[in-house]
């Protein structure tokens, strides 16, 4: 058996494992309430720092620009800027202090957001991302709209109840863009698909299926009406996700890191 043949559904189970490692709450909390643990967590992280979500658009514009400039370095650029994102999602997303479970810990989203972090500096150092938007086949631009709508963030929280808000001024300055696990990834999801196979094999499986995991389990947000606009804010990921697996199970000629 070759190596491929069992690596990739090990990193997979792995990542199961990992995205069902069991929350840290302060206060004990029956596990069918899981969800709302998770709610509670974001809710109380995001109204933490509403006004930096300013710098998280344009450092993203910009890393584009020198993409478009300089194919070769913007690719380096990209993988460097979503590593230390990662890691800031880890920082301030993760936990927080909560009205009805204390203090508490998505143990999973912390530990895959650190491990992701790594991951992509190290494609970074290693070189390992080319992104060229003159050879991007057409089709796959169909998934533009995907990733607009996830770095506009059209939405705001009133207490439990989460609604649409589509001011133009969130294109800008939406908190939950650079600081949602579930918000940036939709978006470097889109450069992996526009630059493959010039891509880290192991970096796209390891990224996409974790989007596929945490977009299947954020599909409980449709189940309650207070909660279903965030249900169609976590399509990005789910659909986007799905065709990154897609696209590095057909094998093309090699990438550029198979991992």
């Amino acid at each position: 058996m070759t190596r491929k043949k069992w690596f990739y559904p090990f990193v997979y189970f792995l990542s199961l494992v990992v995205a069902f490692l069991p929350l840290y709450t302060e206060k004990p909390y029956d596990p069918r309430q899981t969800s709302t643990v998770i709610f509670e967590i974001l809710q109380q992280a995001t109204l933490a720092m509403p006004s930096w979500g300013w710098i998280f658009h344009v450092l993203t514009l910009a890393i584009l620009g020198l993409a478009l400039w300089k194919p070769v370095l913007g690719g380096r650029a990209v993988a460097i800027y979503f590593g230390f994102n990662y890691w800031i999602v880890a920082a301030t997303q993760t936990h927080a202090s909560t009205p009805n479970y204390g203090f508490a810990v998505h143990t999973g989203a912390l530990v895959i957001s650190v491990l992701l972090g790594a991951v992509w500096l190290w494609v970074a150092w290693k070189d390992l991302l080319r992104l060229d938007f003159s050879r991007v086949p057409t089709w796959r631009w169909v998934f533009f709209p995907f990733a607009l709508l996830v770095f506009w963030s059209p939405m705001r929280l009133e207490g439990n109840l989460v609604r649409a808000d589509f001011n133009p001024g969130l294109l800008l300055t939406s908190p939950e863009y650079g600081f949602a696990f579930c918000f940036m990834t939709p978006m470097l999801l889109f450069l992996l698909i526009l630059a493959y196979p010039m891509v880290s094999e192991f970096a796209l499986r390891l990224t996409a299926f974790n989007g596929l995991l945490y977009g299947l389990f954020n599909l409980s947000y449709w189940a309650q009406p207070e909660t279903r606009w965030l249900g169609v804010m976590h399509l990005p990921l789910l659909v986007l996700s799905m065709a990154a697996l897609f696209l590095a199970h057909r094998r093309p000629q090699p990438n550029i890191g198979s991992g």
